[in-house]
């Protein structure tokens, strides 16, 4: 495992020289910041919004990597005070979708800081966020010498077809997709690594009914009190050293956990998703996004007789999708 943590960090130096600098505000980062990571290409419709939520969170900068956009997301980052950008045109595949570059930047400017990476569509959730700022969370986790906070993707869809309502910059996308499969979720443990394998939802519900091996999986681990000896390896799915995996009790058990509500399902997706598929950069030959487009040729549409409309934290805990563990 020593030798696979080193060969990622010495993938991460070799793709690091295909970042281009558009404009670099890291001086301003203070000892004790929280930090976000994330990757971007044509997202400036979310940016706003995403900006809005996590500056109400308590993050401090953000570190953006655009690959080539084209319609004015880049720029709009760049013209914000607390945001770092870095542009490439090298492919998002050879760069293991993303993580060896993410890998360098928080190798670089992480060190020592609580990082969160997560996607432009992902809205992260923990126990009392609706009171407390994240920064509650992550005295609360460096208090119990916890480095690392697990957090399972929630895929949140519209009552109806995905392309019925247009989606507009700054607005909250849970005001279109404010619903989700409350169940329908299976875990396995990865023996390998220590972390819990989670997949279903209505990704495995509506694309892969007939082959649920193949569903995306669902957990993540996007807040890490980084180091710069540490390296994802799949996604934010894996981490090393291992024991950055152990976020759950055996079987989801009581260790306190949060949600990524995974708003990737607006009008805007189709699109998307088509161009996505041309490019041919994701994961296993796109085929999740193969499936996307097979299914949405005829009916755009998730919600299912079983969907619940999101409230709060609260209820995906009662749902046992989350836990605030022992943080009273």
């Amino acid at each position: 495992m020593r030798l696979r943590r080193k060969r990622h960090r010495v993938r991460a130096f070799r793709k690091h020289f295909a970042l281009k600098p558009v404009v670099d505000r890291t001086r301003k980062i203070r000892p004790g910041d929280i930090l976000l990571f994330s990757t971007m290409r044509d997202e400036f419709v979310r940016l706003p919004f995403f900006l809005q939520y996590y500056r109400n969170l308590g993050v401090s900068h953000f570190l953006i990597v655009d690959n080539d956009s084209t319609d004015g997301g880049r720029e709009f980052m760049a013209d914000q005070e607390d945001v770092s950008v870095w542009t490439t045109k090298a492919s998002y595949k050879g760069s293991k979708f993303g993580v060896d570059w993410l890998n360098w930047l928080q190798r670089k400017y992480g060190h020592g800081h609580w990082t969160l990476v997560v996607d432009p569509d992902e809205l992260f959730i923990y126990p009392f966020c609706d009171t407390r700022p994240i920064r509650a969370l992550t005295d609360w986790l460096d208090t119990s010498q916890v480095k690392s906070f697990g957090a399972m993707l929630l895929d949140m869809y519209p009552k109806g077809r995905i392309d019925d309502v247009r989606y507009l910059p700054g607005q909250d996308p849970l005001e279109i997709a404010g619903w989700f499969d409350p169940g329908n979720y299976v875990i396995e443990k990865n023996r390998q690594y220590g972390n819990l394998w989670i997949q279903g939802g209505p990704r495995s519900r509506v694309f892969f009914a007939d082959r649920p091996k193949k569903a995306p999986a669902l957990n993540k681990t996007p807040l890490v009190r980084w180091d710069k000896r540490y390296t994802y390896i799949s996604s934010t799915h894996t981490l090393l050293p291992r024991g950055l995996n152990l976020t759950y009790d055996e079987w989801g058990g009581e260790k306190a956990s949060g949600i990524l509500l995974h708003a990737k399902f607006l009008n805007t997706f189709t699109a998307k998703a088509e161009e996505e598929l041309r490019r041919g950069q994701h994961y296993a030959g796109s085929v999740e996004y193969k499936s996307y487009a097979e299914k949405f040729q005829d009916s755009p549409d998730l919600w299912c007789k079983w969907s619940e409309k999101y409230i709060n934290w609260r209820q995906l805990e009662i749902l046992g999708l989350m836990s605030k563990g022992n943080w009273a």
